[in-house]
């Protein structure tokens, strides 16, 4: 397979293994409040929707303990590159950040970078942990245009495989021409990868639902039929169809045969290089059926009915190419945005919603996770709420944004969609706001400027992969829980070396479990006597540094 080079790869190849986690700072909660349907008295937090103000590699990375394999689908609209964008990692810009960090991590190599050089060096670690965060039936839907799509098409490949490539969507992102130009450019590219391509079809059918089941890999889910192209002139009672021609290409022996309209006589075989849809005795009980028809007149070719109860099962095929139509454009994105702030320019360049709605249609269902690490403006939770609200799913978003207007622009739009703006009807819901805090290690060791239920709070994510935050420490200050019949202790004292022996286990264990899980800097208990009472020690640090690490 082809791999692109480029300066500063070995530094970074592995970069997102040596991120260190941070804690992600909870600012407040927000809750629509249209109706009692979606007010909350009690302002609890984790509502399941999160927008992270920070730098989203680092978000990324905190986000693993809880959601390493649960995100449906990525949806990420990251710099394009242009040369004229005012980001941190382009060529014109001289940005502390930047500096700072391609000194600590690309050393003197970096003084060569080419713009495409820091572009790579920006998006490869990102796209790792995208990767790591995406369930096996999950996809990447990435947006971009040509000055980045030829070298992220090659290292997506290096990093999903390029046998989890889906497609390369052109979308209609201008309507009109560009006149100042050889070429007017109306179109952008959204490259789709997933986890674990589905490799056969197994699609199957269910009352009333547009899913695929049981699939451990990725597949699109059918979009809904349109049911404008249907009809029942003749009143059957099978309901609304329409009609689909009934040849198909190639040429079959077995399916050429003559058919002669019993309304003229007239005979017809399959036109050149085509044969029909059914073998000839299939042919003469679909007739019977009323499934054959000879246009309106009843003097053409023959067509099949095609029921709508039918197709509403099977949904459609999406098509590969996102036509403005049906899935907006620049301008219309422009448009939407201005009228949900009042007719104020708050943003460039964002996304229509409809857009990222119809992806969410193709690649999540009711109850899925999506996450956007380029956030923007918040299209991508615009569009979640837009789609509960028209299936009345339980969809999840999960935004970061590393700029300052996190709060006043992508948070403010979310509020603004989710109470209602402009004689828009909001959709309800509501979020958490967090800031991108503290790491939970410095130097090989544990933070001491943490909260201790801060640290409590990863190691209990780390091992069960949940969230929790109610830790009791009146009983016992080094009792986490119990999760999947285990208790997980963690000894730990800032300032002092921690052994694990038996007056810490006299002392201290006062829950009887199956199993128990005991981290400290030592341990001074036999290898047979954790074994007889199902201890496993963890040693401080280092047991904790190996969470999600490959080092």
């Amino acid at each position: 397979m082809p791999a692109l080079n480029w300066i500063g790869k070995d530094k970074i190849i592995n970069y997102a293994n040596k991120i260190p986690y941070h804690v992600l700072n909870h600012k407040y909660n927000f809750q629509a409040k249209i109706n009692s349907l979606f007010e909350d008295e009690n302002n609890n937090i984790n509502t399941g929707n999160k927008i992270i103000h920070g730098d989203n590699l680092i978000a990324l990375k905190s986000l693993l303990p809880e959601y390493a394999g649960k995100i449906k689908c990525v949806y990420i609209d990251p710099p394009y590159n242009t040369g004229n964008e005012n980001w941190v990692y382009n060529d014109n810009v001289s940005d502390p950040r930047l500096k700072k960090w391609l000194g600590e991590v690309v050393g003197k190599e970096g003084e060569d970078f080419t713009r495409h050089d820091k572009w790579l060096c920006m998006m490869y670690p990102r796209l790792k942990l995208l990767k790591d965060l995406l369930s096996d039936d999950g996809a990447i839907f990435i947006s971009i245009d040509d000055n980045e799509q030829a070298n992220l098409k090659l290292i997506c490949d290096e990093i999903f495989g390029a046998n989890n490539f889906v497609a390369s969507i052109p979308w209609q992102s201008r309507q009109s021409l560009q006149n100042d130009t050889d070429l007017s450019i109306n179109h952008e590219y959204i490259i789709v990868y997933a986890k674990k391509r589905r490799q056969q079809d197994r699609r199957l059918k269910a009352s009333n639902k547009n899913y695929w089941y049981n699939i451990k890999e990725f597949a699109f889910y059918p979009l809904p039929i349109d049911n404008t192209k249907f009809s029942n002139p003749d009143n059957d009672p099978r309901g609304p169809w329409k009609a689909d021609p009934f040849d198909a290409p190639n040429i079959r022996p077995n399916l050429t045969y003559t058919i002669t309209n019993p309304n003229t006589g007239e005979k017809f075989l399959p036109p050149e290089g085509r044969h029909w849809r059914t073998e000839q005795d299939k042919f003469f009980k679909l007739m019977n059926d009323n499934r054959i028809i000879f246009g309106k007149t009843g003097k053409t070719k023959p067509q099949l009915k095609v029921f709508l109860s039918e197709q509403e099962q099977l949904g459609t095929v999406p098509n590969s190419w996102f036509a403005a139509e049906q899935y907006g454009t620049a301008t219309s994105a422009t448009k939407e945005l201005q009228k949900i702030f009042e007719n104020k320019s708050v943003f460039d360049t964002p996304k229509p919603a409809s857009l990222i709605q119809k992806i969410l249609q193709l690649a999540t269902n009711p109850d899925s996770i999506i996450l956007d690490s380029f956030a923007g403006s918040g299209t991508t939770a615009h569009a979640v709420l837009n789609l509960n609200k028209l299936d009345n799913g339980n969809r999840k978003f999960i935004l970061i944004e590393l700029e300052d207007y996190a709060d006043n622009i992508t948070a403010e739009r979310v509020k603004r969609v989710m109470q209602g703006y402009n004689n828009i009807e909001g959709t309800g819901g509501s979020f958490d706001f967090y800031e991108v805090g503290e790491p939970i290690m410095i130097n090989g060791e544990l933070n001491k400027n943490l909260d201790i239920k801060d640290i409590y709070k990863y190691i209990w994510q780390a091992e069960t992969g949940e969230i929790k935050d109610n830790f009791d420490l009146s009983a016992n200050k080094y009792y986490l829980g119990e999760y999947d019949s285990t208790a997980i202790y963690f000894y730990y004292e800032p300032d002092n070396i921690t052994c694990l022996n038996y007056e810490f286990l006299a002392q201290h264990i006062k829950h009887k479990s199956a199993g128990y899980i005991i981290y400290a800097y030592t341990c001074m208990l036999g290898d047979e006597f954790m074994s007889k009472n199902n201890i496993e020690f963890k040693k401080i640090p280092r047991d904790i540094k190996k969470f999600w690490s490959e080092d």
